[in-house]
């Protein structure tokens, strides 16, 4: 399983295709789960999307989105 934990968000360009999708999927839950209950339980201080908001967290899908493509194109 990918390890995303130990990961930095803002540099997706070295993160591997499994990795992108394992964020890509832990943000689609994210997003659902803040639009549905806004009030969520905080995350942990270790976890990649440790105090994003839900504008934060579609902020970095996209960039994520962006660079799964980048990466299928190479």
């Amino acid at each position: 399983m990918a390890n995303i934990k130990s990961k930095e968000l803002n540099k997706l360009e070295t993160w591997n295709a499994k990795e992108l999708r394992k964020l890509r999927m832990t943000l689609n839950n994210r997003i659902s789960s803040l639009e549905t209950s806004p009030g969520q339980k905080e995350l942990s201080k270790n976890h990649p999307l440790f105090e994003l908001s839900d504008v934060e967290c579609k902020e970095l899908l996209k960039k994520v989105m962006k660079a799964e493509l980048t990466l299928s194109k190479q």
